[in-house]
C-alpha cells in the first residue's frame, strides 16, 4: 500500500520506462493499450459517456499523452498528476451495456486500465525495438507498478509479480473483455475525424485542405497499428481479425521502425518534456 505519508517517487532515470516511454515509438503502441482499456464494458462505458474522445480527439490525445510523460519524468510533478486523474475521474459514474453499475474508480476497473500497458509495451517491444529479455521484463513491470502507486493504485489491487500478473491478466481477458461501441469506434476506418487543430497555423491549413485525401489512409493505418500491436491473447479475446498477411507487413515495418528511430537525433526520437528531463539528467551527471 502506498505510504499516505509520503508521495511515491516516479520510476527512476535510466530504467526501462525512463528510455522507452518518451520514444515516439511508443506513440504508436499507445492506441492498442487504448483499445484494451474500453474492451472493459465499465472502461467503455464510462469513455463513450464521459470523453471527448469523439469530438475533440486531437485534444484529448494530446492531454493523455502529457499526463503519461508526467507519471515518468514528471519528478515531484507525477504524484500530484495522480491525483489530479483520481479527482478527475471521482465523479465518473453510471450503468455498462449490461446494465451493471460502474464508477471509474473501482479499483478493479481502475487498475485494469494501467495493467494494459504491461502487456502492450511488452509485445510491441518486439516489433519496433528489441524483445525485452526476462530480467527486463521484470524491470519493466516493477517500473509499472510503480507508476501504479503514483495513480493511486493500492498493491493490494495489482498482483505484485509476473507470476501473479499472466493468470490476472487471462481471467480478465476471458472474463471481460468485448467487443464494445468505443473498441468500434477506435478500429473503425469510416468514422468521421476532424483534422489536426495542433501545430504551426499554415501546417493546420494544409492538413485542413489535403483531409478528405489524408483520412482514409490513416485510419486504415490506425486500424493496422491498433489491432497489430495488441498482444494477441487480447486481440483474441475481443474478437478483432488479424491475418498473416497484415502480420508480415506489421513485422516489416518494424524492420523500417527499428532501422530508422535509434539513428534519429533525441530532438526527433524523444517527445517535449522526456526530452528535457533526460537532458536535465545528463547534465547533472555531467556536474
Amino acid at each position: 500500500m502506498p505510504d499516505r505519508r509520503q508521495a511515491p517517487e516516479p520510476p527512476p532515470p535510466g530504467g526501462i520506462l525512463w528510455d522507452i516511454a518518451g520514444d515516439v515509438r511508443a506513440l504508436l503502441a499507445l492506441p492498442a493499450a487504448l483499445t484494451m482499456q474500453v474492451a472493459h464494458p465499465a472502461v467503455g462505458a464510462g469513455v463513450d459517456l464521459y470523453s471527448v474522445f469523439r469530438t475533440d480527439p486531437w485534444g484529448r490525445g494530446e492531454r493523455s499523452l502529457r499526463s503519461l510523460q508526467t507519471w515518468v519524468y514528471g519528478g515531484g510533478s507525477a504524484a500530484e498528476e495522480g491525483r489530479r486523474l483520481r479527482a478527475l475521474h471521482k465523479g465518473i459514474r453510471g450503468t455498462d451495456a449490461h446494465g451493471r453499475d460502474y464508477h471509474a474508480l473501482t479499483p478493479a476497473y481502475y487498475a485494469w486500465v494501467h495493467a494494459t500497458g504491461f502487456p502492450v509495451y511488452r509485445h510491441a517491444q518486439k516489433y519496433l525495438s528489441r524483445a525485452f529479455t526476462e530480467a527486463q521484463e521484470r524491470q519493466l513491470y516493477a517500473e509499472w507498478l510503480q507508476v501504479g502507486r503514483i495513480l493511486g493504485i493500492h498493491d493490494r489491487d495489482m498482483p505484485q509479480t509476473l507470476e501473479e500478473f499472466w493468470p490476472y491478466y487471462a481471467k480478465v481477458l476471458a472474463d471481460e473483455l468485448e467487443e464494445t461501441e468505443v473498441v468500434r469506434d477506435l478500429v473503425a476506418t469510416d468514422r468521421p475525424l476532424p483534422p489536426p487543430d495542433r501545430g504551426p497555423y499554415p501546417l493546420r491549413v494544409a492538413l485542413r485542405a489535403l483531409w478528405p485525401l489524408l483520412l482514409p489512409p490513416l485510419a486504415r493505418f490506425r486500424r493496422f497499428i491498433t489491432i497489430g500491436l495488441m498482444p494477441p491473447d487480447a486481440r483474441s479475446a475481443i474478437g478483432l481479425p488479424w491475418t498473416a498477411a497484415q502480420e508480415r507487413r506489421l513485422r516489416r515495418f518494424g524492420r523500417v521502425v527499428r532501422t530508422v528511430a535509434p539513428r534519429l537525433p533525441e530532438r526527433l526520437r524523444y517527445l517535449p518534456l522526456a526530452r528535457r528531463a533526460r537532458a536535465n539528467r545528463k547534465s547533472l551527471d555531467r556536474g
